[in-house]
Parts: C-alpha cells; sequence; structure tokens
C-alpha cells in the first residue's frame, strides 16, 4: 500500500519552506523568550528542527488561558521581546503562530468599550451574544444542540452598558466569541494576518476555529458556514505567502472534511493510536487510519492540549477507528501508566478542562519506558506530513503535579516551566539526545522527499520511504516492539540500527 509520489506544487501540500520537524514550544516555559528559543534552536538543538510553533506570545502571554486569551493580538508581550525577535528567528526557521480566530479577551479595548456603551459603542457588532445568533430566541432543543467542550451552555451573563445580556463564550468567561459576519471583526483578523505576515511568519495556526461561525439551528460546530469562512481566510492568508493550518478536535469524519478547505491540518488521531497499538500490540487500527488519512497533515503526540480521544473514537452512529471498549482500555492505560496522575488532570476533576482529551505527558502515558516511547516517535516520523514536537515531550518531561495543584488547570500537567537547568539536565539523558537523533535523521535524509509506502503483515508493520536510490525503512515486531531502522547512508549501504545503536544513525543525517 502507498500513497501517491506526486509533483512538489500539486502532489505535496504538506511542503514548507524548509520542510522537515518542528518544535512547539511556549517561549516563556523554554527559553524564557523569543530569542531564548531561537538560541536553543540554533545551539543544542540545532538539525533537529527546521521550523517553529511559537505558542501566543501575544499581550498577555499568561492570561487566563496561557496566551489564548489576547488583549491585544498585534502586540508582543515586552516580557517575551518584540517584532525584530521573529524576524531574527524567521531567518533561520519557519516560525508558525497562532491566529485565535474564536475569540479574545474580554480585557480588550474593544470589548471593554462594550461593556461601558453597550450596544452604542462601535464595537458591539464584533461580538457575540445569545441574541446575535437567536434574535427571536431559542428552543431547549436549539441550545441543547450547540457543542461545546465544557460542561453547561456556552454563554456567561454580563451588563453590556445597562442591559443584562448571555455573551457568548466558548471556552471561559473570560474568551468573548467573535461575530465573524461582522466587517469590523474581518478587519481585526486580516490585520493579525498582515502584521504577523511582515514579520517573517510563514504559518497560520487557526485556532479553534471549528467553533467560529455560529448558525441557528446546528450545533455550530464545523458546519458549512465554518467551512466557508476557512476557505475566505485561506485564500486572503495565500496573498500575504503565508499557509494555514486548522486546529480541529472532533472526530475523524470531520478532519476529513476539513483537510481539503486548509493547507494543513492536525492528525489529532494519531496519538491515540499510536498509543493503542504500543499498549495492546495492536497496530491494526493505526494501519487502517494510514489507508484513509489525509496527506496533508502536521503530526504530534502530544501538544499544549490533552491527548485526544474524540478523534479516534466513535460519536453518535458513526463508527471510530477505536470502539469504545478499545477507548476505555486506553484511557484506563494512561491512568494507570501515569500512576493516576493524569486521572487527577482530566475530565471534571480539573477545571478549564476539554472533556474530550486525557490530560498527561506522553511520555507519562507509555509509564515512562524509554523504548516504547523512541518508538512512538519514530513511527511519528516516518508517517507523511510535518512533524511537530511539543517541548515537553521533546524533554521527555514527566506529568507537573505541583503546577496542576497550583493553577487547578488540567492541561498544566504538562505545560512545565523549564529553568535553564532543567534544560541542560534533559539534554543530557539518553531518551532525549535518541529523539534528536531521529528528529536530525528526518530532518536530512532524502528518501522522506520521495514516495511513502507502509504494510503489516502477521506481526511485522513497517513504514518505508524511498527517493530514487535512497530509502529509509522502519520495521516494527508488534509482539515483543523491538524495532529496526534500516536507511541507505552516502556510499549508498543501507544500515540497520536498533535500540541498542541507535546512536548509530548519526551517521545517516546530513
Amino acid at each position: 500500500m502507498s500513497d501517491d509520489n506526486r509533483d512538489e506544487d500539486e502532489q505535496d501540500p504538506t511542503a514548507v519552506r524548509r520542510g522537515g520537524p518542528q518544535l512547539i514550544a511556549y517561549a516563556d516555559r523554554f527559553g524564557g523568550s523569543i530569542s531564548g528559543v531561537t538560541q536553543l534552536l540554533r545551539g543544542a538543538l540545532k538539525g533537529a528542527f527546521t521550523g517553529v510553533h511559537l505558542l501566543p506570545f501575544y499581550t498577555p502571554f499568561d492570561g487566563a488561558d496561557a496566551g489564548f486569551d489576547p488583549r491585544d493580538h498585534t502586540a508582543i508581550d515586552p516580557r517575551l521581546g518584540d517584532w525584530p525577535d521573529i524576524q531574527d528567528l524567521a531567518r533561520s526557521h519557519d516560525v508558525m503562530a497562532d491566529v485565535i480566530v474564536n475569540h479574545m479577551s474580554t480585557d480588550a479595548a474593544p470589548f471593554r468599550d462594550v461593556v461601558e456603551k453597550g450596544d452604542a459603542s462601535p464595537w458591539a457588532e464584533m461580538f457575540l451574544t445569545m441574541s446575535s445568533v437567536f434574535p427571536n430566541g431559542a428552543t431547549e432543543s436549539e441550545l441543547t444542540a450547540v457543542y461545546r467542550p465544557r460542561p453547561g451552555l456556552p454563554f456567561t451573563p454580563m451588563y453590556l452598558g445597562e442591559v443584562r445580556r448571555l455573551v457568548w463564550t466558548t471556552f471561559t468567561s473570560q474568551q468573548v466569541d467573535l461575530d465573524v459576519r461582522s466587517g469590523k471583526t474581518w478587519a481585526y483578523l486580516t490585520g493579525i494576518v498582515d502584521t504577523l505576515s511582515r514579520a517573517g511568519v510563514r504559518m497560520l495556526r487557526l485556532d479553534a476555529v471549528g467553533y467560529v461561525v455560529k448558525t441557528a439551528g446546528t450545533s455550530c460546530f464545523m458546519t458549512p458556514e465554518t467551512l466557508e469562512f476557512v476557505r475566505r481566510l485561506r485564500d486572503y492568508a495565500h496573498q500575504h505567502g503565508v499557509r494555514v493550518l486548522l486546529e480541529i478536535h472532533a472526530p475523524y469524519q470531520q478532519q476529513l472534511a476539513g483537510a481539503s478547505n486548509a493547507d494543513f491540518i492536525y492528525d489529532f488521531a494519531l496519538p491515540p493510536l499510536v498509543l493503542h497499538a504500543l499498549m495492546s500490540h495492536d497496530f491494526t487500527p493505526l494501519t487502517s487510519w494510514l489507508e484513509q488519512r489525509p496527506r496533508n497533515t502536521v503530526t504530534v503526540l502530544d501538544t499544549h492540549d490533552g491527548i485526544g480521544i474524540v478523534d479516534a473514537g466513535p460519536t453518535g452512529d458513526q463508527p471510530g477507528l477505536l470502539d469504545r471498549e478499545q477507548l476505555n482500555a486506553l484511557v484506563a492505560g494512561i491512568h494507570a501508566n501515569s500512576k493516576g496522575t493524569s486521572k487527577s488532570a482530566t475530565g471534571a476533576a480539573a477545571s478549564n478542562l476539554d472533556l474530550y482529551q486525557v490530560n498527561c505527558t506522553f511520555y507519562d502515558a507509555l509509564g515512562r519506558d524509554d523504548g516504547a516511547y523512541l518508538l512512538a516517535r519514530l513511527v511519528q516520523l516516518f508517517v507523511p506530513g510535518v512533524p511537530q514536537v511539543y517541548y515537553v515531550g521533546l524533554l521527555a518531561g514527566h506529568n507537573d503535579v505541583e503546577l496542576l495543584q497550583r493553577t487547578g488547570v488540567g492541561r498544566d500537567i504538562n505545560r512545565h516551566h523549564y529553568s535553564a537547568a532543567e534544560i541542560d539536565a534533559a539534554l543530557g539523558s539518553r531518551i532525549v539526545q535518541d529523539q534528536l537523533t531521529a528528529l536530525r535523521f528526518r530532518a536530512s535524509h532524502p528518501a522522506f522527499t520521495g514516495s511513502f509506502t507502509y504494510k503489516l503483515e502477521g506481526t511485522s508493520f513497517e513504514l518505508r520511504w524511498q527517493q530514487g536510490d535512497e530509502t529509509a525503512r522502519l520495521s516494527v515486531d508488534t509482539r515483543t516492539l523491538d524495532f529496526l531502522v534500516a536507511a541507505t547512508s552516502r556510499s549508498g549501504d543501507a544500515i540497520p540500527v536498533s535500540r541498542s545503536n541507535f546512536h548509530d544513525l548519526d551517521s545517516l543525517s546530513a
């Protein structure tokens, strides 16, 4: 079985300016500033990453939702740096930044003006209330049909002027939703694209984009109107030399629908499928996904959010890539491997949480098993797409229970603040060095620009790339999880590498 090897312009929508793996990081939690991240990428991480997704660095980066509630989306928090720092980073790495399309902070100046003046504010049309979507009121069935990744309805009572209104707040009461039908909102969003593109940002992640259009009588999630908005903003971004990534946590059928409307879409089904394969020794669901997954993907194991469950599971009468029994076993396995710490951060156990995700570092989800963890990373790197590696995952981070207890925010268990000393210590560990070896191999070996094939025969699972005479192959024994990487060297010979001599893979990196 194989993926077509088409011409670069038509066939490989995943191609970016430099290609190769990307880092995902908060500047304040990994390097301390934008320039600190740049120094790491050009220093200890040199050759491992060709791009970086800098998580929100806007004013403020430490609001109610770790920067996803900006007061000013066109200003860098001065504690992290300024636009010249982004421009400098963009000279050596592809930079991805977030466009938070669904909402802004309730502390943002436009909304504060609406709070003061109500409908008399010139900004009033930018923000959604219940009556914006349901001008004639709504039935119980219409309200309960609205999809929200939190318990309860997506409204917060607030005074706008002298009138108490139900303001639309999909995520938290500090994040007020935007009305993208408004010309002012469109000008606001395109102004963000303008600012980022001028600074050298070449990839935009549309945060929470599935919720951005609210249409009465629908779930208000991933509707035809949502996809129309995505295409419109994508086309505007293309005029500025920028590509667009959709951030959508949803059943895989909706991921497939979204993939044709943007340059990239996350493969959020991959992490639970990899975990299931390694924990149950069952690679069949993963292989089935390879048969149908879109090619224009960004692949991850973990991110600043939790490990997606809805992305691989069934919904309603629609089957999932994993059935409910497999999902239940997967979640129970994660909780057992993490010694219960993930359970304390998941579901109703913590606030500001997505109910469709398990909050846990990927390393702890695999019980801190270095061999299984390295194999998971190799599977990610061999699957087609643009691989992104989260900073906590790169450093094989443990669940930060202390931070969780301090903030009460479930996702903080996987958002550790690393000091310089902690980074240095982690970089000295074998599992981190092995990941860097694998990343440099993925970034430089020419086979990964060619065609991809895969197969599952009995207990043998194989992922293979070929470009001309250059080949790279990952073979896995599904019973033992022993693996072998075989790739052509500069002399043309195929050098086999296993866990015991993994450092030899360095000789295959350009």
